[in-house]
Parts: structure tokens; C-alpha cells; sequence
């Protein structure tokens, strides 16, 4: 199967506007084709590896609006630095995680195979948790999974969980 690069994968019936999502993967998708054919040598799409989409987020670092503190600066770990300093601008972790996810899936809707998606592969997911902690440590915040909320479908044991939790957002009518 051919991977395209560029343009639309679907049919050319008239559709309604693409939501904001699929907008961003579009753009997103035409960025990294571009990027690729701007290489010396141009890469093809279909010889693109984890190497080339890891170059690609570095290339996205500059760039970037998020002020990542190096270790030798004095406001490395402060949250809310009192003063600017000279520390570079970096592309924020959330951003480059989300920008992964939607290449993803352009690769496998431009005809990609999902088990040589590059953008899928261990080095990238070992990247992306490189940047997330380094930038959780230079602002001096831990990085913590947010837990998944377990369903709870036994009624003593809801009637349990409510007493026990003041937090809840959940109502519960009593017959």
C-alpha cells in the first residue's frame, strides 16, 4: 500500500467544514511532509523513521513558547521565576504529545501501516517522557499520572463511595 503525502485521503464529495481537530491534523500532517522534502537529501515519506520524526520535534523547539530553565540557571526548579532570565524557549510537552497523537493517525489514514508507524514507536514515547520530566523538573512541579476513576456499579458499594466522598460531582436520587 502507498502512502500519500500530501492532500486528502478521502473522496471528493462535498463535506461539512472539518472540525478543529482534523483541521490541526491536516496542517500538521503537510508541516512534516514539508519538512521531510526540505531534507538534503528529501526524504520520502515512506523511508521516514523514528530518526526523522525525532528531528523534526528538535527542529520544533525553536519554535517553542515555553521558557524550559537549564539546571545551572538560578530559577531551575521555581515555578514562578520573580524575574525573566535568558533560558531557552522549548515546545511544551503537551504540545509535542498531542502534535505525536495526530501524526499518528495521519500516517495510518494516508495509507500507513500501524505497525511501522513512526510516529507510534518506543524512541518517540522514551522522547516525549524525557521532555515531559525534564520540563516537570525545571519548573520544580512533578509530573503525576492522573488516576482513572474506577466504576463502581454494586449499589452498597456506591452508597459507600458517597458517604466516604465529599468531592463528588456525581447526584444520586433516593427513592
Amino acid at each position: 500500500m502507498s502512502i500519500v503525502e500530501g492532500g486528502s485521503s478521502s473522496s471528493s464529495s462535498p463535506h461539512p467544514t472539518p472540525s478543529r481537530y482534523e483541521s490541526q491534523k491536516r496542517r500538521d500532517w503537510n508541516t512534516f511532509c514539508q519538512y521531510l522534502k526540505n531534507q538534503r537529501p528529501p526524504v520520502p515519506l515512506s523511508q521516514c523513521s523514528c530518526s526523522q520524526v525525532l528531528e523534526f520535534l528538535r527542529y520544533l523547539d525553536q519554535f517553542g513558547k515555553t521558557k524550559v530553565h537549564v539546571q545551572g540557571c538560578m530559577f531551575y526548579g521555581h515555578p514562578e521565576p520573580p524575574a525573566p532570565c535568558t533560558c531557552p524557549l522549548r515546545q511544551a510537552w503537551g504540545s509535542l504529545d498531542a502534535l505525536i497523537g495526530r501524526l499518528r493517525a495521519a500516517y495510518e489514514e494516508h495509507g500507513g501501516a500501524p505497525q511501522s508507524n513512526p510516529f507510534a514507536s518506543a524512541a518517540i514515547r522514551v522522547y516525549l517522557r524525557d521532555v515531559r520530566e525534564c520540563q516537570a523538573k525545571a519548573r520544580g512541579i512533578p509530573y503525576k499520572k492522573k488516576k482513572k476513576k474506577k466504576n463502581v456499579t454494586s449499589s452498597v458499594q456506591s452508597k459507600g463511595a458517597e458517604e466516604s466522598s465529599s468531592s463528588s460531582s456525581t447526584i444520586h436520587f433516593v427513592p
